[in-house]
């Protein structure tokens, strides 16, 4: 089905649920008061609200309401310190609400593995941040809601691409060559940590609209229920359901403007036409430079404008059908030219029980359709490049579009001068669509005979495909070979596909002899992965694909298909004990079985135990007002890793040689030998033992709160060690035919803590100000990286940069920090400046070589911090974000590449540009390796500050839009960052800092409207 055809049935659909439910609403004015239930005393300020709407109001001086419902809806009356009551609207018109004492978010149910628990009895490491508490702004993915929100969590975009990807880690990393991302999963289904073939974001399926809380599992205890992929942490996504009260349609509408905030220092025409005179004169390559002042950068960036429409409809149809759909549709465009994103979102969850609710049944639909258009990269590099005497266009290059083009003395395009950037970017058209869906049902059954047991079951899909076509333009000379055969056109398609199935039985029950509570969970779970990926690329677009085509329009590549595919089959148990309430026990055990490794190494079981402390309830504490929570926990536990780069790794593969590489023998045929050239399959190296990594965690944490719950948070210290872990080590000569090897012979240890406090200074009816901070120190350390200790291995050489031939700038190395800097020490004079090709001889042999290259800094932050606050006053309300990363260090590749005189040209047919750092260091050649490229890179940024202003009765009391609420708020993302860093941004993804998409800092007017 076309998706505009597939988003009118929605939209028609959507009409036609709000229609029943208008017709179904009956509205009146219901009054009432509030009292505290001991000392019968009025409760000014309380809040009654009606749930799923923004409808509400608050309570005089007097404890006394009024407030307008309609029959079926439910009241929510909460107070700071009391315990919220519920009450559903039927034919009265005045009611009379007792609050009693209570320990503020005590009763709160958290999300866990397999279930729901109330936050009191929970014993592991466990964070859950609701839809109230998520970072305002343009949010354009799930995940940018939770950035900073977290202690233990970072979150890190891959730049300011539209739909850009996101790199979580939970308490660092823990491995160096399999996947380091958490388990996410969303409404019960766990989705592949892999990508999808054509879309930046694979959690671009979720509109973040749709998204209720978000909560994220940090130790082993709270982890281990998921086993062989729970060793990065796990993060649950629960989606917004409907309700039993009636209609309820909300609209939000945001739109932005996104500007890039700093720019490379580069040398503009003047600084870059005196360096040229002054270390070329007189040379014919001063001929070369052009008559015009040029910002390349200028000319690739642009002020974007983008918009984020969404809207749903919830209630419930029939008699016992809560239902809640929505829409959404995003368009984005990024400040580089040409970069889009364009999403069309549906989401569908029904949730209605049966038998006197013995049965509740969750069905949810998602659905994304995404179609991009990514820039070409190459462009910010280019524009860094690009020298500034030259225009986008000039007289003379028709044949290259127009587009000014260096050329050798034929004419002919010069293939390694710098490109021109805005050729590159209208010359590619690298476009995508993808599609994808994630369907899931749970089906929850309280049997009728035993109460206390029940039975879940749980079954999902996720699938996705997408194709996409890269074109380049006949014309583009800055691609030679497709310059020179009309062109080039490439295809890929890819498709994908998530099958899950769960069960588990679960009994409850309250042991009143002995004071306890006991909860057993047992269960299976099944999940299939398949994939299939295929492409091609030709010359000439033509004859493009065409078996016909002739020799000179050879394809770049043939056409391939590949697929694969694993499966993972589990058992896990877990006993939640509690005794007198105090006193709190959970042991969980997982044993899973994936189809990645072999018959030997298939099987691995995960336990955890851990216990806690409800201190509060003890009679030391009890009775002491001031402490409201006091909760403490220690717990251990295993967890694994089975996301190790490939499906089927322990046995032997062949890969197809190129033509090119042929074995040559001799046939003899009527007594002659004729040479036969045979194109042969190489055989690749293997472990046959291959097994997941295994992660240790120990963990010891206090929850606490204080004066009625308006001062809480928690304090985590916690050590991980990661054993197995896969690197790939140096093996004797032909073994497996090869000469290095993927194995499991490493050890890494990860220490650190958290530490979270949350305070609600002000609280009153017109006034309220709340306050957040955060804090996270990890300490990584590589322990072990070879089976045997070998004096001469200097570890694994990782992060390649630009610049010379293979250069690599980090190390995996014992005894040190994952992507750790592995440089020369630089020299420096008299002055501070450097001076060019010293380095210090760190062992003192009398002569500079890799012996002399040492481990200088890493690029993981020690610390990170985050900071919330929001204000409200009266109708107007206030927020504000920031985060803080200290320690961390980046290789800014963009200066060690572009600050060196030899640069600006290499042969006298073309000239390149250099940044203005040149002229700190007056440097003839490059010094890639030289520490001072190495650059502090803490930072404090602003991420967000908004205001807003309620209208909450925008019509007269008994109009027909009576109920209809509105917002308008206007916001600011990115506001400033204060760093070191003399780079366009030091938050760098992995620490090498390259042709990096800025991000834009954004501003948005938004406006939401409720009935």
């Amino acid at each position: 089905m076309k998706v505009n055809s597939l988003f009118k049935s929605m939209f028609f659909l959507l009409v036609a649920l709000l229609s029943i439910g208008v017709a179904q609403a009956q509205e009146r004015i219901m009054t009432g008061s509030v009292v505290d239930k001991t000392t019968r005393e009025p409760l000014p300020g309380v809040t009654i609200a009606v749930e799923g709407t923004v409808r509400g109001i608050i309570t005089d001086f007097d404890g006394n309401f009024a407030l307008k419902v309609k029959k079926g809806e439910v009241l929510r009356i909460s107070y700071i310190g009391y315990v919220t009551q519920k009450i559903t609207v039927a034919s009265q018109t005045t009611i009379a609400v007792e609050l009693a004492t209570d320990t503020k978010g005590l009763d709160e149910v958290v999300v866990i593995g397999y279930g729901t628990s109330k936050k009191e009895d929970l014993t592991g490491s466990v964070q859950a941040v609701s839809s109230d508490d998520f970072k305002q702004g343009s949010a354009s993915s799930p995940q940018e809601l939770i950035n900073g929100k977290v202690a233990g969590v970072q979150i890190t975009s891959s730049g300011g691409a539209p739909g850009s990807g996101t790199k979580i880690r939970v308490r660092g990393g823990s491995s160096i060559n399999a996947s380091n991302d958490p388990l996410i999963i969303v409404d019960g289904v766990p989705l592949d940590n892999g990508g999808v073939s054509g879309m930046r974001n694979p959690l671009n399926v979720v509109n973040p609209n749709d998204i209720e809380t978000f909560t994220v599992l940090k130790d082993a205890s709270a982890t281990a229920i998921y086993g062989s992929r729970a060793s990065n942490g796990v993060i649950l996504i629960t989606t917004k359901k409907g309700s039993k009260e009636g209609v309820h349609v909300d609209y939000s509408g945001k739109f932005s403007v996104g500007t890039n905030t700093k720019e490379m220092d580069l040398m503009n025409r003047e600084q870059y036409t005196t360096l040229l005179n002054e270390k070329y004169d007189g040379q014919s390559i001063l001929t070369k430079v052009g008559e015009y002042d040029t910002d390349w950068q200028k000319e690739i960036y642009r002020t974007s404008f983008s918009q984020d429409h969404s809207v749903s409809v919830s209630g419930t149809l029939v008699e016992n059908l809560p239902y809640r759909l929505s829409m959404g549709y995003n368009d984005s465009n990024g400040t580089i030219k040409t970069s889009n994103m364009k999403r069309y979102t549906t989401a569908l969850n029904l949730n209605p029980s049966f038998f006197d609710d013995h049965l509740r049944t969750t069905v949810s639909f998602k659905y994304m359709n995404v179609r991009n258009r990514f820039a070409e990269l190459g462009a910010v590099g280019s524009a860094a490049s690009m020298d500034p005497t030259h225009a986008v266009s000039e007289p003379g290059n028709e044949a290259f579009g127009g587009y000014y083009t260096w050329v050798d003395n034929n004419g002919d395009p010069i293939d390694i001068a710098p490109k021109n950037p805005i050729a590159q970017l209208n010359q590619k058209d690298n476009s995508s669509t993808v599609n994808r869906y994630i369907i899931n049902g749970q089906f929850d059954y309280k049997f009728h005979f035993l109460p206390e047991l029940r039975a879940n079951l749980n079954v999902g899909l996720d699938k996705s495909n997408s194709d996409g076509t890269i074109t380049t333009d006949p014309q583009a000379a800055w691609d030679l070979g497709a310059f020179n055969r009309g062109g080039a056109r490439e295809f890929y398609t890819g498709d994908k596909k998530n099958e899950i199935l769960d069960f588990y039985l679960q009994y409850s029950k309250d042991l009143d002899k002995i004071d306890s509570r006991i909860d057993v969970m047992g269960g299976y779970s099944w999940q299939h992965f398949w994939w299939e990926k295929t492409g091609a690329s030709y010359y000439n677009q033509d004859t493009a694909g065409s078996v016909d085509a002739p020799e000179s329009d050879r394809v770049r590549s043939p056409f391939f298909i590949d697929r694969s595919e694993n499966y993972l089959v589990s058992f896990f148990a877990r006993l939640n004990y509690s005794f007198k309430g105090r006193y709190l026990l959970t042991a969980t055990v997982r044993r899973d079985g994936s189809s990645k490794f072999s018959k030997d190494n298939r099987i691995g079981v995960f336990p955890s135990v851990a216990l806690a402390w409800n201190m509060k309830k003890e009679s030391f504490l009890k009775d002491v007002d001031v402490v409201s929570q006091l909760k403490l926990r220690g717990g251990y536990g295993i967890t694994g890793q089975q996301d190790v780069g490939t499906d089927y790794g322990y046995f032997g593969v062949y890969t197809k040689q190129q033509e090119t590489a042929q074995y040559i023998y001799y046939k003899k045929a009527d007594g002659t030998y004729t040479k036969v050239k045979v194109a042969g399959n190489r055989p690749e190296g293997y472990d046959a033992n291959l097994k997941w990594e295994q992660t240790a965690t120990s963990n010891i944490g206090v929850d606490y709160g204080f004066f009625d719950g308006r001062l809480t948070g928690s304090l985590d210290v916690y050590t991980r060690k990661t054993t197995d872990l896969l690197n790939t080590v140096p093996v004797a000569a032909l073994a497996n035919l090869e000469d290095q090897l993927l194995t499991n012979v490493g050890d890494m240890t990860n220490k650190g803590f958290e530490f979270s406090i949350t305070g609600k200074v002000i609280d009153k009816k017109d006034l309220s100000w709340n306050l957040a901070a955060n804090v996270t120190y990890n300490k990584n350390e590589i322990t072990k990286l070879t089976s045997s200790d070998d004096p001469n291995y200097k570890g694994v050489m990782t992060g390649g940069i630009s610049g010379g031939t293979g250069n690599t700038i980090q190390i995996m190395q014992v005894g040190q920090p994952v992507n750790s800097f592995y440089v020369y020490e630089q020299v420096y004079d008299a002055n501070g400046a450097p001076i060019e090709g010293a380095y210090v001889d760190r062992n003192n042999d009398n002569k500079i070589d890799q012996g002399d290259m040492y481990v200088y800094k890493k690029a993981a932050p020690d610390v990170l911090l985050g900071f919330s606050t929001s204000l409200r006053y009266k109708n107007w309300d206030f927020s504000a974000s920031a985060r803080a990363n200290l320690g961390g260090y980046v290789y800014n590749n963009m200066e060690s590449n572009r600050s060196y005189y030899a640069s600006m040209q290499t042969n006298g047919n073309y000239l390149s540009n250099l940044m203005t750092s040149y002229f700190d260091t007056q440097f003839k050649d490059a010094q890639y390796m030289s520490d001072m490229y190495v650059k502090k890179a803490s930072f404090f940024r602003l991420d967000n500050v908004q205001i807003g202003y309620n209208f909450n009765q925008l019509f007269k009391q008994g109009s027909s839009l009576e109920d209809v609420r509105l917002r308008l708020y206007g916001s600011v993302d990115n506001v400033f960052v204060v760093s070191p860093y003399d780079g366009i941004d030091p938050e760098v993804d992995n620490g090498i800092d390259q042709n990096v998409y800025p991000r834009p800092r954004t501003f948005m007017f938004g406006v939401n409207i409720s009935f």
